[in-house]
């Protein structure tokens, strides 16, 4: 994740992923200046600070290898780079999500760029997305299972089964079991908005294979750690899980100096 207020360099090579995380961790930003608190409202610089604080010195007493890595980046700004990401609710942090799986950091760009582009430069609301034919969206590069799984959400967010604003203000839990009861999303997809749009604070990937090689790297694990094991280390960064996966993309990206 990119660092406070500063340029970030960013891994040259483009490789592979699975995980979205790692495609949102790459797009390089510099600041940012709006940030959530544990009910997902925006909240001020001030406030933001503070709480970004208190979350770094809960991290520090709990777990020593995080200390370490917080301790090796002072300027560090875990939200930095959603000012580099277009405007984003719900619905559009789930498309961004969609788009993302089982693609590369260039293809997810430019898939993002072309469906932008549909909708005069912007993100669709649901309602515009089924406004538009399947295989324009098939065109912009969207797989047809992608493009299928979009709009069965957009159907569900239009026709009443699902309550954007309801969703948002959800528990975690319940907002992953409503959406995951659409075929095409998992909880990964999820999890991704959740920090993207939602700004939750208490959120983990363990199924991401990114978030599974750093913590295998920074704790010093002889294997690539299962999911179980991803969460049952995360359990001491509660209710800070989200800053302390930040610092593991930092740590396997963006080494400190």
């Amino acid at each position: 994740m990119p660092a406070f207020a500063t340029h970030l360099t960013v891994a040259a090579t483009q490789v592979r992923s699975h995980h979205q995380i790692t495609v949102i961790h790459r797009l390089r930003v510099t600041t940012v200046h709006l940030a959530a608190g544990h009910d997902g409202q925006v909240t001020d610089d001030s406030s933001r600070t503070a709480q970004l604080s208190a979350a770094r010195s809960h991290l520090r007493a709990t777990d020593p290898v995080l200390a370490r890595l917080i301790d090796e980046r002072p300027d560090f700004d875990p939200r930095a780079w959603i000012s580099e990401l277009p405007p984003m609710d719900l619905f559009g942090a789930l498309l961004f999500q969609v788009i993302g799986q089982q693609l590369s950091v260039a293809a997810t760009r430019r898939i993002l760029s072309r469906i932008e582009a549909l909708f005069g430069g912007r993100l669709p609301t649901p309602a515009e997305l089924l406004g538009v034919p399947p295989d324009q969206l098939r065109a912009a590069g969207l797989s047809w299972r992608k493009v299928g799984t979009l709009r069965d959400l957009a159907g569900r967010m239009t026709d009443g089964r699902l309550d954007p604003d309801t969703l948002s203000h959800a528990p975690d839990e319940e907002l992953l079991a409503e959406l995951t009861a659409i075929p095409g999303i998992g909880p990964w997809t999820v999890q991704g908005a959740l920090i993207v749009a939602l700004q939750r604070e208490d959120v983990v990937l363990p199924g991401d294979l990114a978030l599974r090689k750093a913590v295998q790297s920074v704790y010093q694990l002889d294997h690539l750690p299962t999911q179980p094991e991803v969460l049952a280390i995360a359990e001491k960064w509660r209710p800070y899980r989200s800053l302390a996966t930040s610092y593991l993309f930092s740590a396997a990206f963006e080494p400190a100096e």
